[in-house]
C-alpha cells in the first residue's frame, strides 16, 4: 500500500442516508380471557390518555402557528424527557456550519517562476494549488495556516479569498517534520477568521466536513465522518520512499483529493479540528483520508509565528536502518561493517556533519544506543532527537566501528534551516 500526500483523485462521493423509522401494524388481536373486564377498563384508560396527549399537541400547534417538523420535535421531546447532545437536524448544522467557515478557507497558489507570475504569464498546469485557513488578524494582516507541502519550493505565493480577491503572500514560518506552514497577507476585505475547535474531544463516527481547493474547484465541501481520532501513519520527510517519520492524525471518509491539502476538517459546530495532509492512494483503496489535529497545529503554528520555524536538537548524521526493507544491506556490505553475530539492529552512518563530525563519528559507524537506550531505526534515532533531549544536551551516543563498541559524546546544535 503505498502512501501518497493527497494525490489520488476519485469520482465516488460518499452518500448520506436518512434513517427511515420503521412503522409497525397496529392491528394486532390479542387473545380474550376471562378477566376480559379489568382488561378492557386499562385498554380504554390507555387510548384516553393517548388521544388526550395527541389532541394537546395539536391544539398548541394551532394556537402557536408552528411549522409541522417543530410539532414533531414537541412530540418527541414530550414522550422522552432526556434531550440528546447536538440535537438538530444534523444536515442543516452541516448547512449553517459550512457557512460559518466558509469565508475562512482560501485557495492558495504557489508559482514555481517568480518571472512569470509578474508578468501575469504563469501557467497554473506548472504551479501547486492547495488551501489554506485564515486564523487570525492582527495588525494590517490576516494569517493563514497551511501544509509546507503546499508550499514548498515556491518562488511566488497568492491567496485567494473566496470573495475572489488575489492577495500576494508572505511566508512567516514553515516546519517539514509536522508538514504546516503560515503566510500572511493584507487583511483589506478578509472579516472572517476561523474559530478553532478541540481535537482532543473527538469521537469516532462524528460528522465533519472537508473545505478547500480540489483540482482547482475553490471552496468545495465533501463530508463523512471520523473514521478513527489519532491514527499514527509513517511518512517519508525527504520523500526518498524511506518512512523516517510518523505522523499523528485524524483518519477520514471525508473525500480529500489533490488541492484539499492545507483545508479545513470542520465539526457541525462550525469549528476547525483538523487541517487537511494527505491520503493514502493505492488500488481498491477508498475513503482514507487524513488531517493533523487542530491541537497539534496550534501548538506549531505559535512558534512559527514566534521565531519563524521550529528548532530542534541537530545530531548531523544522514543513516540507512542496517535491516532496512527497502534497501537491504548485501552480504558483502554487511561484511565490510564487521559486525559481531548478534548484532541484528542499528543505523549506519551514510555520512557525518556539524555535531556529529565534530564528535568523530564518520562513515559505517553503526549506532546503537543514545544514552543507554537502544535505537534500532532512523525513526527511532529522529523520535529521540525531537521528543528525548535538548539544543545543548550532550547526547552519548553507543556505536560499532569495524567490530568494536565505543561510545562518544556528542553535543546537539540547533538544527540548520536547510
Amino acid at each position: 500500500m503505498g502512501l501518497f500526500r493527497d494525490d489520488f483523485y476519485s469520482t465516488k462521493i460518499s452518500k448520506r442516508r436518512r434513517s427511515l423509522r420503521k412503522v409497525y401494524p397496529a392491528q394486532r388481536v390479542w387473545g380474550r380471557s376471562r378477566r376480559s373486564r379489568g382488561t378492557s377498563t386499562l385498554f380504554v384508560a390507555t387510548v384516553s390518555s393517548v388521544i388526550s396527549a395527541v389532541v394537546a399537541v395539536l391544539l398548541f400547534s394551532l394556537i402557536t402557528g408552528l411549522p409541522s417538523h417543530t410539532r414533531e420535535t414537541a412530540a418527541v421531546s414530550a414522550v422522552s424527557s432526556t434531550p440528546l447532545d447536538g440535537s438538530g437536524d444534523p444536515f442543516d448544522r452541516l448547512v449553517q456550519a459550512a457557512a460559518k467557515v466558509r469565508p475562512t478557507v482560501v485557495s492558495i497558489v504557489n508559482y514555481k517562476d517568480a518571472k512569470d507570475a509578474e508578468k501575469g504569464t504563469a501557467d497554473l498546469e506548472d504551479s501547486a494549488l492547495g488551501s489554506g485557513v485564515i486564523f487570525k488578524k492582527e495588525n494590517g494582516k490576516a494569517f493563514v495556516i497551511t501544509n509546507n507541502h503546499v508550499i514548498e519550493g515556491s518562488q511566488d505565493l497568492e491567496v485567494m479569498t473566496v470573495g475572489g480577491d488575489m492577495k500576494k503572500a508572505t511566508l512567516v514560518g514553515t516546519d517539514k517534520v509536522t508538514d504546516i506552514a503560515v503566510l500572511s497577507v493584507d487583511d483589506k476585505n478578509i472579516a472572517d477568521v476561523a474559530e478553532m475547535g478541540d481535537s482532543t474531544k473527538l469521537r469516532l463516527g462524528e460528522t465533519v466536513f472537508a473545505i478547500g481547493n480540489p483540482l482547482g474547484l475553490g471552496d468545495t465541501l465533501t463530508s463523512g465522518i471520523i473514521s478513527y481520532t489519532n491514527r499514527v501513519v509513517p511518512v517519508s520527510l525527504n520523500q526518498d520512499g524511506v518512512y523516517d517519520w510518523e505522523q499523528e492524525v485524524i483518519q477520514t471518509d471525508a473525500a480529500i483529493n489533490e488541492g484539499n491539502s492545507g483545508g479545513a476538517l470542520v465539526d457541525l459546530n462550525g469549528k476547525v479540528i483538523g487541517i487537511n495532509t494527505m491520503k493514502i492512494s493505492d488500488a481498491g483503496v477508498e475513503g482514507l483520508g487524513f488531517a493533523i489535529p487542530v491541537d497539534q497545529v496550534m501548538k506549531t503554528v505559535d512558534e512559527l509565528m514566534k521565531y519563524g520555524k521550529i528548532s530542534r536538537p541537530y545530531l548531523g548524521v544522514y543513516t540507512v536502518d542496517l535491516n532496512n526493507p527497502y534497501a537491504p544491506l548485501d552480504e558483502d556490505q554487511r561484511k565490510e561493517l564487521k559486525l559481531p553475530a548478534d548484532v541484528k539492529d542499528g543505523v549506519v552512518v551514510l555520512d557525518a556533519i556539524g555535531p556529529a563530525k565534530d564528535a568523530g563519528l564518520k562513515l559505517n559507524d553503526v549506532i546503537t544506543e543514545f544514552n543507554g537506550d537502544p535505537i534500532q531505526t532512523t525513526l527511532e534515532l529522529k523520535k529521540y532527537l525531537y521528543d528525548k533531549v535538548k539544543i545543548g544536551d550532550m547526547l552519548k551516543v553507543t556505536f560499532y566501528r569495524a567490530g568494536q563498541l565505543e561510545t562518544v559524546d556528542v553535543k546537539l546544535a540547533d538544527k540548520p534551516d536547510s
